[in-house]
């Protein structure tokens, strides 16, 4: 067979070099600014380097520069797909440090959020990998859905994203009137749309092969490369938090681990649909727990504003008769007041680490104390920044179209990798 001139070089020889090329940071389909460089022979790929730093916020910086309740305002907004689990994971460690223990009431709202949290972060990944993969149409369903999560979360914290609702000891505030409806009838029309994604792309011939036996990370190379989350449950581990570290009382929930052994983009597909379905169980099941009333804020004036011990009238957690009380007849609890609004709560001195399962793995946060009002150092394990590490395995020795495939299926979010 003739060789094409054009691959010779003038000595006659055949060319044997590689190309080298970018994928990013402004491209579409790197899920943020994420940059790429990508050796190629041909179209396949021979190595891959990710490079990262193109969103740097100083998120862990800002927050020993503010009071302890203050660091939720920033930390909310690393992963901001899944703000919730990131007030959580803070606020457990300083809640751990100061050695208070949460109201039931306020642990069930942090896991029906959380849950809620989890299906709108994976629609957000099922809408954008459908996209980019050419399927159209499951972009406007997942986003559609996740706009009636979005409604709810605005409904019960006054935001749509970065909340700022789970604090020190508690939650801001109870849930609203009408809240609790506007939950129950998404619970009753999401298992239906769900059906809807499973038949539209788990046996599209197309979906099926731009996914199937791509992007495969064993489970050897996973916990070698300290993978959590979907990308090691397709390989067949059962790692969850929420089963083999519980907090905030999932011990006591009903729920399933799902897992797949295939490894690959497919398999990252099914666990996330079935994940949906598993957190609408938990989150119907915290539904049934919140008939129970009760506080939502640790009693403790050393800690949360007096006027946030209780719902008063104008329904954001200030009690009139109460903030009366200690500004007429309680010095004590008026200088509490004063220095917790200025100074914020003061922290023993210690360290401690605390982890929740986000939607993308393991979320942590290592967080000292030297005693002070603020913190002396927050670090932030985000699964995004050590899920990517997996991408040059992943990619390597397919094709560049299906690199595409690969980066979707580890769902990074590049404000928990830039933090």
């Amino acid at each position: 067979m003739e060789t094409d001139p054009m691959l010779r070089d003038p000595a006659g020889e055949i060319r044997q070099e590689t190309m080298i090329i970018n994928m990013g940071p402004q491209h579409p389909s790197t899920h943020g600014v994420l940059r790429l460089l990508l050796e190629l022979d041909g179209e396949t790929i021979v190595d891959c380097k990710p490079i990262i730093g193109y969103l740097h916020t100083g998120i862990e910086k800002n927050t020993e520069y503010r009071t302890w309740q203050q660091g939720i305002t920033f930390v909310t907004r690393a992963d901001y797909l899944s703000p919730f689990h990131n007030e959580l994971a803070y606020c457990m460690a300083v809640e751990r440090l100061l050695g208070v223990e949460v109201p039931v009431r306020a642990q069930v709202l942090r896991v029906m959020l959380g849950e809620l949290n989890r299906i709108s972060s994976h629609l957000v990944w099922l809408a954008t990998s459908g996209l980019e993969l050419g399927a159209v149409s499951i972009m406007l369903y997942g986003m559609r859905e996740r706009e009636v999560i979005m409604d709810i979360f605005e409904a019960v914290t006054g935001l749509r994203m970065n909340h700022a609702y789970i604090r020190i000891g508690g939650v801001v505030m109870d849930l609203p009137d009408g809240g609790e409806a506007k939950i129950r009838n998404f619970l009753r029309v999401m298992p239906g749309r769900i059906d809807e994604y499973d038949t539209l792309l788990s046996k599209n011939p197309i979906w099926l092969e731009r996914n199937r036996g791509v992007g495969i990370l064993t489970e050897e190379e996973a916990l070698r490369l300290g993978v959590t989350g979907p990308l090691l449950r397709a390989t067949g581990n059962t790692a969850d938090l929420r089963k083999d570290a519980p907090y905030s009382g999932y011990e006591t929930y009903e729920f399933n681990v799902i897992t797949r052994t295939e490894a690959d983009c497919f398999a990252r597909f099914e666990i996330r649909m079935q994940e949906m379905r598993e957190s609408l169980r938990i989150v119907a099941q915290c539904l049934e727990r919140l008939r129970e009333p009760g506080p939502v804020m640790v009693d403790d004036p050393k800690i949360a504003l007096p006027g946030r011990l209780s719902v008063g009238p104008d329904g954001i957690g200030n009690d009139p008769e109460y903030l009366r009380h200690i500004m007429e007849e309680s010095m004590e609890a008026l200088i509490h007041h004063f220095k917790l609004a200025t100074q914020g709560v003061a922290v023993p001195a210690g360290e401690v680490y605390s982890a929740v399962e986000s939607p993308r793995g393991e979320l942590g946060f290592y967080v000292v104390s030297n005693g002070e009002h603020r913190p002396y150092r927050v670090k932030i394990r985000d699964p995004s920044f050590v899920n990517l590490q997996a991408t040059p395995v992943m990619v390597q020795g397919f094709l560049l179209a299906d690199a595409i495939a690969s980066i979707a299926s580890i769902d990074p979010v590049m404000g928990g990798v830039d933090r």
